[in-house]
């Protein structure tokens, strides 16, 4: 193995060391140039062919599809979806909810988060640090359906202290694109 200088150490076992930890916590290290071609073009139109991916990639169709099932198996692509408009399927009105709990106990936060799972139109809830314990975003159709969703779901999540709503006015960025 070729030694790699690393903070002025010349130590093939600490080259290597760093090699294998940089690898572990970044995987798309892993990926060849094929691979990110690959990827890049699923996250645009995961509908296209296997042939048609194999032609924008430059590779055969069944080394294709060996890579795209080794890059399913590897966890890198965790599911193939349709992305469904929300205007066009009536849920327009995206609202971003911070949510404080009256205790961080760890029954306090699985209490909240099986409950926050069944919260209608809501799309992501994150544990966060800072001010809030959670953010969620959720998607209704306009600010009266917003409200009776806050009377009649989010009023009643156990244990929460407090919950904050922020109307988005103007959505600038939403991707589900991965940068590679």
């Amino acid at each position: 193995m070729n030694a790699t200088k690393v903070r002025g150490i010349n130590n093939t076992e600490a080259a290597a060391d760093v090699s294998t930890a940089s690898t572990a916590v970044d995987p798309l290290h892993a990926l060849d140039r094929i691979d990110r071609a690959i990827l890049r073009q699923l996250q645009t139109d995961a509908s296209i062919s296997n042939v048609a991916l194999a032609a924008k990639v430059k590779l055969s169709a069944p080394a294709c599809l060996r890579r795209v099932e080794r890059l399913k198996e590897s966890g890198l692509i965790r599911g193939v979806v349709a992305l469904i408009d929300p205007k066009a399927a009536g849920a327009g009105m995206l609202v971003i909810i911070g949510v404080v709990l009256d205790r961080s106990t760890p029954e306090s936060f699985a209490e909240f988060e099986k409950a926050a799972q069944k919260v209608a139109g809501c799309m992501e809830c994150h544990v966060v640090t800072g001010e809030f314990d959670y953010f969620m975003t959720i998607r209704t159709r306009d600010s009266d359906s917003f409200n009776r969703l806050h009377a009649e779901q989010l009023l009643y999540l156990p244990g929460v202290r407090q919950i904050r709503s922020f109307m988005v006015l103007k959505e600038i960025l939403s991707t589900t694109k991965f940068p590679l």
